[in-house]
Protein backbone atom coordinates (compact mmCIF):
# COMPACT_ATOMS: atom_id res chain seq x y z
CA UNK A 1 0.00 0.00 0.00
CA UNK A 2 1.43 3.38 -0.87
CA UNK A 3 0.28 4.99 2.02
CA UNK A 4 3.13 5.12 4.73
CA UNK A 5 2.73 5.76 8.74
CA UNK A 6 5.34 8.19 9.22
CA UNK A 7 4.51 8.47 13.29
CA UNK A 8 8.10 7.12 14.35
CA UNK A 9 10.05 9.87 12.69
CA UNK A 10 7.53 12.28 14.66
CA UNK A 11 7.57 10.94 17.70
CA UNK A 12 11.63 10.45 17.75
CA UNK A 13 11.90 14.52 16.29
CA UNK A 14 9.90 15.36 19.52
CA UNK A 15 11.28 13.21 21.70
CA UNK A 16 8.13 11.57 22.92
CA UNK A 17 7.61 7.83 24.44
CA UNK A 18 5.15 6.09 22.51
CA UNK A 19 3.99 4.86 25.61
CA UNK A 20 3.59 9.05 26.78
CA UNK A 21 1.95 9.83 23.63
CA UNK A 22 -0.58 6.73 24.22
CA UNK A 23 -1.34 7.89 27.52
CA UNK A 24 -2.06 11.36 26.31
CA UNK A 25 -4.07 10.40 23.46
CA UNK A 26 -6.30 7.82 25.40
CA UNK A 27 -5.42 4.95 23.53
CA UNK A 28 -3.74 1.34 24.41
CA UNK A 29 0.10 0.72 23.35
CA UNK A 30 -1.02 -1.89 21.65
CA UNK A 31 -3.30 0.04 19.49
CA UNK A 32 -0.93 2.58 19.13
CA UNK A 33 1.62 0.18 18.05
CA UNK A 34 -0.57 -1.29 15.40
CA UNK A 35 -1.00 2.42 14.12
CA UNK A 36 2.30 2.56 14.16
CA UNK A 37 3.62 -0.27 11.96
CA UNK A 38 0.77 -0.02 9.53
CA UNK A 39 -1.50 -2.95 10.74
CA UNK A 40 -4.92 -0.87 11.00
CA UNK A 41 -7.17 -0.29 8.15
CA UNK A 42 -8.19 2.72 9.83
CA UNK A 43 -7.84 5.51 12.43
CA UNK A 44 -10.94 7.72 13.33
CA UNK A 45 -10.14 11.30 12.78
CA UNK A 46 -10.50 12.37 16.46
CA UNK A 47 -7.81 9.75 17.46
CA UNK A 48 -5.47 11.05 14.39
CA UNK A 49 -6.60 15.02 15.63
CA UNK A 50 -5.76 13.66 19.64
CA UNK A 51 -2.23 12.58 17.81
CA UNK A 52 -1.81 16.05 16.37
CA UNK A 53 -2.86 18.05 19.75
CA UNK A 54 -0.42 16.01 21.21
CA UNK A 55 2.43 15.83 19.09
CA UNK A 56 1.76 19.72 17.91
CA UNK A 57 1.75 18.78 14.11
CA UNK A 58 -0.34 18.10 11.37
CA UNK A 59 -2.28 14.51 9.71
CA UNK A 60 0.08 14.76 6.61
CA UNK A 61 3.05 15.04 9.47
CA UNK A 62 1.95 11.58 10.36
CA UNK A 63 0.76 9.65 7.14
CA UNK A 64 3.01 9.68 3.42
CA UNK A 65 1.38 8.64 0.05
CA UNK A 66 3.08 7.53 -2.72
CA UNK A 67 1.03 7.95 -5.82
CA UNK A 68 0.34 4.44 -7.63
CA UNK A 69 -2.38 4.72 -10.36
CA UNK A 70 -3.26 1.20 -9.03
CA UNK A 71 -5.32 2.66 -6.31
CA UNK A 72 -7.37 4.14 -9.11
CA UNK A 73 -8.35 0.72 -10.67
CA UNK A 74 -10.94 -2.11 -9.22
CA UNK A 75 -12.74 0.85 -6.80
CA UNK A 76 -15.06 -1.66 -4.71
CA UNK A 77 -18.21 -0.53 -3.51
CA UNK A 78 -16.62 -0.73 0.21
CA UNK A 79 -14.12 1.72 -0.88
CA UNK A 80 -16.39 4.08 -1.72
CA UNK A 81 -17.73 6.79 1.03
CA UNK A 82 -21.21 9.20 0.42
Amino acid sequence: MPIRVTLDEVITRKGIKARDLAGRVGISETQLSLFRSGKVKGIRFRTLAKMCAALECKPGDLLDYRFDAGDLADVSPDDEQG
